[in-house]
């Protein structure tokens, strides 16, 4: 075997390591959800939900959490560079209000430390829960995650699911199997075998003592699962709490949902190399398994993205082998593949019934191109300022 074989076969079975992670989440996930108990003790709590530009929605957001609010818990939004009446619907709806104007400071990342610094000031709470305006956090999930963080001491994730549009196209239902199983699906299996999960930015509650071991103030696309990894890395790996749903639309627009897709995709991407190694050193040095599977799970990529690389790979070992090559690296690839298409198979009918059909498989070719050329714009000129995605019946705004 040639140094050329061997640096094929390396980079072959790295490229696996992803796929088998995927692999048993999906494994995992399949066995039905149980109810859980209730934790016994419900803390002092604040809810923050930062909001820009979103005068349309933010009252009816602000009407579905209050019913879950006890005695002495707070509801905060933050105006956060607002064009429009975002802060006075807020407040004619019963929330407390903090107006943050700084065009320079751009980021959801900001708009979290303002209102945390704000908490901080007028009496801090015990825990604090983020919903995105958004975002509907049902009052009995806004109990159980509350109570969860506070069981455990840290951070705890509810089951972000996004829902597609009425009469939504087949590249949308696609799209919206591949977010459940990234959103839900992963993290069950994950927390079935004993792994933390990722923050997915909306209905997550953490204690506010661990707020000062890490820097919300960033305009990094992908804060949310920043903020996950730097508490893990602090010693607070987040939990998940499929027993407790965080629902949003999926945007219907395709330029909304490529803006979206683009951010997610690029801060994920751009936080793997940063955070990978520092996890897995921490790992070593503390003897967390945990802080491991928080690496591993962080090189998964996107379903699409992911298939696309493994596909990739496998063109350069069949291209390789047919040039003389050694058959090793096909081998592996091969092997890599058939993994990931059974994980998908078993996937589409945990978390695609009721949401994707055998035709919709017909618009597969329109998301991977999709996705590539995401992939692309990473590669040549990858977005770095936070876009706001554009809502139902609004026009694109940058914020």
């Amino acid at each position: 075997m040639t140094l050329i074989d061997l640096f094929f076969c390396a980079l072959a079975l790295a490229a696996a390591v992803p796929v088998l992670v995927l692999a048993a989440q999906v494994v995992a996930s399949l066995p039905p959800l149980r109810p859980a108990p209730m934790a016994a003790r419900r803390p002092s709590l604040a809810v923050l939900v930062p909001a820009h530009d979103e005068a349309g929605q933010i009252a009816a957001t602000v009407a579905a959490l209050r019913p879950g609010l006890g005695p002495g818990d707070r509801l905060l939004v933050v105006a956060d560079n607002c064009r429009d009446a975002t802060a006075v619907a807020a407040r004619t709806a019963g929330a407390e209000v903090v107006e943050r104007h700084d065009p320079e400071r751009r980021g959801k990342g900001y708009a979290l430390d303002a209102g945390y610094r704000h908490l901080a000031r007028t009496g801090l709470p015990e825990t604090l829960v983020v919903v995105d305006a958004d975002c509907a956090l049902a009052p009995a999930a806004l109990d159980r995650i509350a109570r969860l963080s506070a069981a455990l001491d840290g951070p705890v994730q509810a089951a972000y699911r996004l829902e597609p549009p009425p009469q939504a196209s087949s590249a949308l239902r696609l799209a919206t199997f591949a977010t459940v199983v990234k959103q839900i699906g992963r993290p069950l299996g994950g927390s079935r075998l004993g792994w933390p999960c990722g923050i997915s930015g909306t209905g997550f509650a953490v204690p506010t003592r661990l707020l000062a071991t890490v820097g919300l103030a960033n305009g990094h696309l992908a804060e949310d699962l920043k903020l996950g990894l730097d508490l893990a890395l602090a010693g607070h790996p987040p939990r998940f709490c499929p027993q407790a749903e965080v629902t949003s639309a999926l945007p219907a627009g395709a330029a909304a949902r490529r803006a979206q897709q683009t951010r997610w995709e690029h801060g994920h991407l751009s936080l793997i190399l940063p955070y990978a190694g520092r996890l897995l050193r921490a790992a070593l040095h503390r003897g967390d398994a945990r802080l491991a599977a928080m690496a591993l799970d962080l090189c998964v990529l996107p379903l699409v993205t992911l298939a696309l690389a493994e596909a990739g790979l496998a063109g350069l070992a069949l291209a390789w082998w047919a040039l003389g090559g050694g058959a090793g690296p096909l081998l592996i690839t091969a092997a890599s593949l058939a993994i990931l298409v059974l994980a998908l198979c078993l996937a589409a009918r945990r978390w695609g019934r009721g949401l994707v059909r055998w035709q919709d498989l017909a618009a597969a070719p329109r998301l991977v191109a999709g996705k590539a050329g995401i992939l692309a714009r990473f590669a040549v000129r990858r977005q770095t300022d936070w876009v706001r995605t554009e809502r139902a019946g609004e026009g694109p705004t940058m914020g």
